[in-house]
């Protein structure tokens, strides 16, 4: 019943064998001599002690009912973090129960991490069609992202360095851009190495040389596309020479990397985390985005969908766009800096002005889900000010991270050995952002395999939140992942939990799973995992003509992201920059050159 070892499933069709860092020292993690087999409770005295789980739930609940009582259900925030990502129950039943509970202030680790992907998204549209993936594409632009260790950016997460090394064999023209020669750039065919933080001067000079030598698909833009002007506009002071005077990269080069992405048949461009923590993470991906919709890097009528799913409800895949919505001010709007809700969900570099700041709406209670706020939110010393001055504060956590150091309650959790798994996680991930998560129908499902040590009292996250909620009386209402990419708006279908008899976690995956394309219990035949791809019959197989009348347009000039672009032209140029522009002297040149006093280079990434 302990795990002792992990090793990669050769049969599985996707992983070949291959287990990434984090998976292999799962063993580590379960016999950790600090993890937690009871809850905890902090005293008066600031000590903790064990508690019953269930005696937990029940105090938890009785405080926060006092707090909705005295302060309103605004009182009690959520915040989700990427480790509740493994565990499929998680995230609904979280959400299920704020809405429930009547309080809109959940937050997540998306406005923190990758919030471009979702804002760009929002102001550039979406296409129905679904993106190019790397198995089909002549060419491929990994940006700040390095997906060989850190599983992520466009080259899907199962076993990737196979993947790429396919498609180098394959003939597939590698365009990496990194202010660090990675473990990806090895691969490049060329090579960008900017300066940090100059990835919209680059992306800019890029699409420059795209237009101005006359490589955009014509006929999508035509047919697609507005905002292609405005664009031409903004890019046109972004030359190769500017490029090089400010980001540091050779005109020469990025002429080569334009030439060479634009020409490619199929292909796509991928922005990792850095570029996105970044400064103008936004544009970063916006101009990306642009990017690949002048080149048309899109799936078109007739087109095999790459993955139309399996642990997803099924969805037709349309040649049309979806067109801009809004990116922010909309919802739940805050109380401080004029914050309102975003495409990526509410900012949580507010959350803890929002404790801090007395007043009606005060954020008193918070419940954090697969997180640590004290290493993950930006501004540490005020998000500890804030932590402390909350009148309850829940974790779940399998250790006293910094975070449950402060915390009233910390629940103890289940591992993720030691509970059924689903990877539909991965499918979400596939049907939100362009070029990520699988690009094959697969999908697995596994049982428990491991058991919680002997005495220990640990429980899932999902019920926690079932348990606070049938304390308080609430009805539970779950909102299943579905299909984004394929549909015009993403189905609402909401799952009615029974509040009079506890379900299993089976049974919660059973509801949460219904409708999906491939039964659950046909998933469940394939221990090793399966592919599933559509049948030629089957109408999500590939993708539908346009809609009759369909008349959206993807914008790749919209307002904002250019006014922000034009403030990048703006900035003057670093001492160094001007130095190398053409025509400066020797001596300035000199003067410009780091030396031994700069010898290293920051790097955004998660240290």
């Amino acid at each position: 019943g302990r795990p002792l070892r992990v090793r990669g499933d050769r049969e599985n069709p996707a992983y070949h064998g291959f287990t990434c860092a984090k998976g292999r020292r799962l063993p580590e993690q379960h016999a950790h001599p600090g993890r937690l087999l009871q809850s905890q409770k902090r005293g008066a005295d600031g000590r903790v002690a064990p508690i019953a789980s269930e005696r937990a739930m029940d105090e938890i609940a009785e405080r926060i009912r006092a707090i909705v009582d005295a302060h309103g259900p605004r009182a009690v925030a959520l915040y989700v973090g990427t480790y509740s990502g493994t565990h499929p129950a998680a995230i609904p039943f979280s959400v299920g129960f704020m809405v429930a509970l009547g309080s809109r202030m959940v937050f997540t680790a998306s406005t923190i991490d990758q919030p471009g992907k979702s804002i760009a998204n929002a102001l550039h549209g979406r296409w129905l069609g679904g993106s190019n993936v790397l198995a089909s594409s002549d060419v491929w632009l990994p940006g700040g992202n390095n997906p060989l260790i850190s599983m992520s950016g466009g080259i899907p997460a199962a076993n990737p360095g196979r993947r790429l090394r396919e498609a180098k064999a394959r003939g597939t023209k590698l365009v990496v851009v990194d202010p660090r020669r990675t473990e990806v750039a090895r691969f490049a065919d060329v090579f960008l190495q900017p300066r940090p933080g100059e990835d919209p001067t680059l992306l800019a000079a890029m699409l420059h040389v795209v237009l101005r030598d006359g490589l955009v698909d014509r006929d999508f833009v035509r047919d697609h596309v507005a905002g292609f002007e405005a664009l031409a506009r903004a890019v046109e002071p972004f030359t190769p020479a500017y490029a090089q005077a400010r980001a540091g990269v050779p005109a020469a080069d990025v002429e080569l990397a334009a030439h060479t992405f634009a020409r490619g048949r199929r292909g796509c461009g991928v922005a990792g985390t850095g570029p996105n923590m970044a400064p103008r993470g936004n544009l970063t991906e916006y101009l990306l985005l642009a990017l690949n919709t002048v080149c048309g890097r899109w799936n078109r009528a007739g087109d095999r969908v790459p993955n139309p799913g399996a642990l997803l409800p099924p969805a037709i895949a349309k040649a049309q766009a979806e067109p801009p919505r809004r990116a922010w001010g909309f919802g739940e709007k805050l109380r401080v800096r004029g914050f309102t809700n975003t495409a990526a969900g509410l900012p949580t570099s507010a959350l803890a002005d929002e404790i801090l700041e007395p007043g009606e709406g005060q954020v008193r209670a918070l419940v954090c889900v697969g997180s640590n706020p004290v290493a993950a939110w930006p501004d540490q010393l005020k998000t500890v000010r804030a932590l402390e001055r909350l009148d309850l504060l829940v974790t779940i956590d399998p250790k006293l991270s910094a975070t449950s150091k402060l915390a009233h309650y910390v629940v103890a959790p289940k591992l993720s050995l030691e509970v059924p798994g689903a990877s539909v996680s991965m499918e979400a991930i596939e049907q939100t952002y362009v070029a990520m998560g699988y690009s094959e129908p697969y999908a697995q499902t596994t049982p428990a395999v491991a058991r919680p040590p002997a005495g220990a009292d640990v429980i899932e996250e999902w019920e926690l939140f079932y348990g606070l909620a049938q304390r308080l009386g609430l009805e539970l209402r779950l909102f299943p992942v579905r299909a984004e990419a394929g549909v015009l708006r993403a189905s609402r279908d909401v799952v009615k939990v029974d509040m009079a008899r506890k379900p299993t976690t089976d049974e919660v995956f059973a509801q949460l799973f219904a409708g999906s394309r491939i039964a659950l219990d046909e998933v469940r035949r394939h221990p090793h995992g399966a592919l599933f791809p559509a049948s030629d019959d089957e109408a999500c197989a590939r993708v539908a003509p346009a809609d009759a009348g369909a008349e959206g347009r993807l914008d790749v000039g919209n307002e904002a992201m250019l006014a922000e672009l034009a403030e990048v032209r703006g900035e003057p140029l670093p001492a160094w920059d001007a130095a190398a522009q053409p025509g400066a002297g020797a001596a300035a040149a000199k003067r410009a050159q780091p030396g031994d006093a700069r010898p290293f280079r920051l790097v955004s990434r998660r240290l």
